[in-house]
C-alpha cells in the first residue's frame, strides 16, 4: 500500500490559509498588469488620431493583430500548461509580455507597434488562461466563487487605473510611457512569482506521486495544518506509484462525454471578450468621433471603466452562496438591459453613470465566464479546455473591430450596443438551458481512466452542482 495524494479532493477540504493568499497576491498582480496592458489600447489608440500617428484603420489592424495574438496565446498556454505543468507556463508567459511591452515604448511607427503587439498579446493571451485556471487548481470548490471575485477586482483595477493614468499621463508623457509603466510592473511581477510550486493536481495526473504529496504537504502546512493532521487526512488507495500516467488526447474535448460542456464553454468566453473588448477599445474613440476632445474622452472613460472594479466586488460577496451559474446568468440578463439603455443617454452625467454600470455588469460576466469555464474540464486537460476555449473564443473577435467600425459607421454607437445586449441575451439563454455540472462528481465521470486527481472520496464535502 502506499499513499496515494488525491490532490483534487484534498485541495478543495483544505482550510483558507497563508498559501492561498499568498498565491491569489501573486496571480492577481499578474491578471493587474496583463488587464492593464490589454486595456492601454483604449486610451492610446484615441490619443494618436489627432497627431497623425496612426488612423482608424490602422487602430482596427491594431486591435486584430492584438486579438490574434492573444488567440496564440490561449492555445500556447492551455497545451504547454497541460504538458510540461502550471509553474512554467505561469512563468514563461509574464515575461514574454513584459520584456515586448517596454520594447513597445520604442517603436517608431505604427507598423512596428503593430508587430511588437502582436508578439506581446502571445504572453498576455496566455495569462488569461493561466490565472483563471490557477484559480480552479488551488482554491477550494466552496470559496472558488469568492477568489474569482478577488482575481476580478484586481482585473478591474488595471483596466480602471490603464484609463485613469492613461488620461494623466498622456497629455503630459504621451503613449509610450503607458507601455513603460505596463511592462516594467509585469517583470517586477515575474520575479515574485519565482518560487510559486507546481499543482499537485497537475503532478498527480502525470504519476508523480511522490512529488505531488510533497507539495501538497507544503500547501497544507502553510494553510494552518500540523504534519499529524496532515498525514492522519491523507486517504490510503492502492499502490500507484508505477502506473503510467497516459496523455490525454485533444479529441477528448469533442468526445460525447464533454462536447456539451466544450460548445457552452465557448459561447460564454465568445461572448465575454465580444462584450468587454467592445467597452473597453472603442468607447473613448466614439467620443471622439462625436465630438469630444482627447482630454474629454479620457475623462469620461476614466469615470466610466472605473466600473470594473464595483462588479467584481459584488461577485467575492455572492458568487459562492448563489452559485456560478446562477450568477453568471444574473450578469448576463443586467448586461444585456442596461446595454439596451445605454445608447439613448444624452445627458453627460446619465452616459457617465449608465456606462459605469454597463462596465460592472460586462466586466463582472467576463471574470465569471472565463473563471468558471477551467472548471467545466478534469485536471488532464483543464487548461487545453480552457485554452482552447478561449483560443476560439479571440479568433471570433479579431474580426470584431471591423465589425464593430462598420457597425458605427452604419447605425452608429446605437447599432454597436444593442448587437452587444442581443448577444448577452443569447449566451444567458443558453447557460440556462444547458445546466453543465461542475460538481466533482460529474468531472469525475469525465475522468480519463487513472485520473482521480478530481475524483471524490468518502470525506468528500457535497457541492452544490449549481456551482
Amino acid at each position: 500500500m502506499s499513499t496515494h495524494v488525491a490532490a483534487g479532493v484534498r485541495l478543495d477540504n483544505l482550510p483558507i490559509g497563508k498559501f492561498h493568499r499568498h498565491l491569489m497576491v501573486l496571480v492577481g498582480l499578474g491578471m493587474f498588469f496583463d488587464s492593464f496592458d490589454n486595456t492601454l489600447s483604449s486610451a492610446v489608440l484615441a490619443s494618436m488620431l489627432p497627431t497623425g500617428f496612426s488612423t482608424l484603420e490602422l487602430n482596427s489592424l491594431f486591435l486584430s493583430f492584438t486579438y490574434a495574438g492573444l488567440a496564440i496565446g490561449a492555445a500556447f498556454a492551455g497545451w504547454l500548461s497541460d504538458r510540461l505543468g502550471r509553474g512554467f507556463a505561469f512563468q514563461f508567459n509574464l515575461a514574454l509580455f513584459g520584456v515586448l511591452a517596454v520594447a513597445a515604448a520604442f517603436a517608431p511607427n505604427m507598423e512596428v507597434l503593430i508587430g511588437l503587439r502582436f508578439l506581446m498579446s502571445i504572453g498576455m493571451g496566455a495569462e488569461y488562461v493561466i490565472c483563471y485556471g490557477m484559480i480552479t487548481e488551488f482554491i477550494p470548490r466552496s470559496r472558488r466563487g469568492r477568489y474569482l471575485g478577488v482575481l476580478g477586482i484586481f482585473a478591474g483595477l488595471g483596466v480602471s487605473l490603464s484609463s485613469l493614468i492613461g488620461w494623466l499621463v498622456i497629455p503630459i508623457w504621451s503613449w509610450r510611457a503607458m507601455f513603460i509603466l505596463g511592462g516594467v510592473g509585469a517583470l517586477i511581477t515575474w520575479w515574485l512569482r519565482r518560487g510559486m510550486p507546481e499543482s499537485p493536481r497537475w503532478l498527480e495526473s502525470r504519476g508523480r506521486h511522490k512529488d505531488a504529496e510533497a507539495v501538497f504537504e507544503r500547501i497544507a502546512r502553510e494553510s494552518g495544518l500540523s504534519s499529524q493532521e496532515v498525514s492522519s487526512a491523507a486517504p490510503q488507495i492502492a499502490n500507484l506509484e508505477n502506473e503510467k500516467a497516459e496523455w490525454v488526447p485533444f479529441k477528448v474535448l469533442f468526445s460525447r462525454l464533454v462536447i456539451r460542456r466544450t460548445l457552452v464553454a465557448l459561447l460564454l468566453t465568445i461572448i465575454s471578450l465580444f462584450g468587454s473588448y467592445t467597452v473597453t477599445g472603442w468607447i473613448p474613440t466614439f467620443f471622439v468621433k462625436q465630438g469630444m476632445t482627447v482630454s474629454s474622452s479620457l475623462g469620461f472613460n476614466a469615470a466610466i471603466m472605473s466600473g470594473y472594479v464595483l462588479g467584481p466586488i459584488v461577485i467575492l460577496l455572492l458568487a459562492d452562496r448563489l452559485g456560478r451559474r446562477n450568477i453568471i446568468m444574473t450578469y448576463g440578463t443586467l448586461a444585456a438591459i442596461v446595454a439596451a439603455i445605454y445608447p439613448f443617454m444624452r445627458e453627460p452625467a446619465l452616459i457617465i453613470a449608465i456606462g459605469f454600470i454597463m462596465t460592472c455588469m460586462v466586466s463582472s460576466f467576463l471574470t465569471l465566464a472565463l473563471g468558471t469555464v477551467p472548471e467545466f474540464f478534469p485536471t488532464a486537460f483543464r487548461f487545453r479546455g480552457g485554452g482552447f476555449a478561449q483560443t476560439v473564443g479571440r479568433i471570433c473577435v479579431i474580426s470584431s473591430p471591423f465589425v464593430v467600425l462598420w457597425l458605427f459607421n452604419s447605425l452608429g454607437i446605437i447599432g454597436v450596443i444593442l448587437t452587444l445586449s442581443g448577444m448577452y441575451i443569447l449566451v444567458t439563454l443558453v447557460v440556462a438551458a444547458a445546466r453543465v455540472d461542475t460538481s466533482a462528481e460529474a468531472l469525475a465521470q469525465i475522468a480519463p481512466n487513472g485520473d482521480t486527481a478530481d475524483a471524490p472520496t468518502a470525506d468528500a464535502v457535497p457541492h452544490n452542482p449549481q456551482r
